[in-house]
């Protein structure tokens, strides 16, 4: 052990005087990949409210022919201005971006409306544009609630109780948390987190095999009377440990990103306090290691630092990939999803953000599941770095 923990010590004060590198894995991934989520949200449900209380600059094409229309868009704060001169130059003006909708009234919308039969209206917009998409909505739904008005107006005028185009009532119950409502914006933590660990210590996994390869070093370190399993053991472990330095620093960015995000404007409010922040640390800390062996084992293969660095890009994608696939079918926690190191993590991690109760079952399975094979990888790595092969 003494031994192990000399080659641990070592690996560690190298990757220390690499300051570069080091602020690169340990600030540049942890840090800024919380910060920027912030702020991405912080930015989105700005515009959302603004756009939501300002009033819509609606660009119309024959006002005249519906003044009552007009008012009444204008009371659900959208301004008629002057549109086009016609509905080829609004969906040109569209096209190139002058306008993000405009409306088209046809001269017959009265004649119709006076005939009893459905008024065409022409709502020109682009849906590929956010932004346009935006206040097309908003103008998409002055138009139903005015049409709304319209039917409930003629049905009371012939005697009719407008409750009689309404034979069913529809009572939503939404059984929803404030909390389990915010896991569907804070699910995508686990891949910062993810990326985080793995990016931390990458690079040293990269410098303690193929960086030696490469610098002619690992023949002189193999030759000094320290088996080559406690050479590997050493490595693993001053990997695990930036690992986890950069797993906290992620998971504390968040934690203070979360108290300048405005989610309960959005009816949001994150379980993501310290006691949350420390069983994340201790649900994603058998990961560590599991990711730790993996990038060592494929980085022995490589013979440079580039060809390293090109496999491991690969494996930093990989262990998302379960992730995104049960984030996109929207799969709950199930005991055989507790098998797979990083979606067990995730899963875990969705259920505490959510406040709900925590299956025990489903933690002792990931935590020993993933300690094993994390386990299994280590020693994958201590076999193979004693092969003749080694030094390529």
């Amino acid at each position: 052990m003494g031994t192990l923990f000399t080659v641990f010590l070592k690996e560690v004060l190298d990757n220390f005087r690499d300051r570069r590198t080091l602020g690169s894995a340990l600030l540049m991934g942890p840090i800024f990949g919380p910060v920027l989520f912030a702020f991405v949200i912080n930015l989105s449900i700005e515009r959302s409210f603004e756009s939501a209380e300002s009033t819509l600059e609606l660009p119309v094409i024959g006002q005249e022919h519906a003044p009552n229309l007009v008012s009444f868009l204008h009371s659900q704060n959208i301004d008629a201005i002057d549109g086009p001169e016609d509905t080829a130059a609004a969906m040109e003006a569209v096209k190139a971006g002058t306008h993000d909708v405009v409306l088209v009234i046809p001269a017959e919308f009265g004649e119709q409306l006076a005939a009893m039969v459905p008024a065409r209206v022409e709502l020109v917009s682009d849906q590929a544009n956010s932004d346009a998409e935006r206040d097309a909505r908003r103008a998409r739904n002055a138009l139903r609630a005015y049409q709304q008005l319209l039917t409930g107006t003629r049905v009371v005028a012939r005697g009719i109780n407008p409750r009689a185009l309404q034979p069913i009532n529809i009572d939503e119950v939404d059984v929803s948390t404030p909390s389990g409502r915010s896991a569907m914006l804070l699910g995508m933590m686990s891949y910062f987190f993810v990326f985080a660990a793995l990016m931390g210590g990458m690079y040293l996994a990269i410098d303690t095999t193929a960086g030696e390869r490469e610098r002619g070093s690992l023949e002189p370190l193999l030759s000094l009377p320290v088996t080559r399993d406690q050479l590997i053991y050493g490595k693993i472990a001053a990997t695990c440990l930036f690992m986890t330095l950069s797993l906290m620093l992620s998971l504390t960015a968040f934690y203070f990103s979360l108290k300048f995000m405005p989610l309960e404007q959005l009816g949001m409010t994150p379980n993501f306090g310290p006691d949350v922040v420390l069983a994340a640390l201790a649900i994603f800390l058998p990961f560590i290691l599991v990711g730790a062996a993996l990038m060592t084992l494929v980085a022995s293969f490589t013979k440079s630092y580039r060809e390293a660095q090109t496999w491991l890009s690969v494996v930093l994608i990989a262990p998302t990939m379960p992730i995104l696939i049960v984030s996109i079918l929207t799969l709950r926690p199930r005991t055989e999803f507790m098998f797979v190191p990083s979606l067990s993590q995730h899963l875990l991690l969705v259920d505490m953000v959510k406040n709900e109760p925590i299956n025990g079952l489903h933690v002792a399975i990931s935590v020993t599941s993933t300690l094993l094979i994390g386990v299994v990888l280590t020693w994958v790595c201590a076999r193979l770095y004693r092969r003749e092969g080694l030094l390529g």
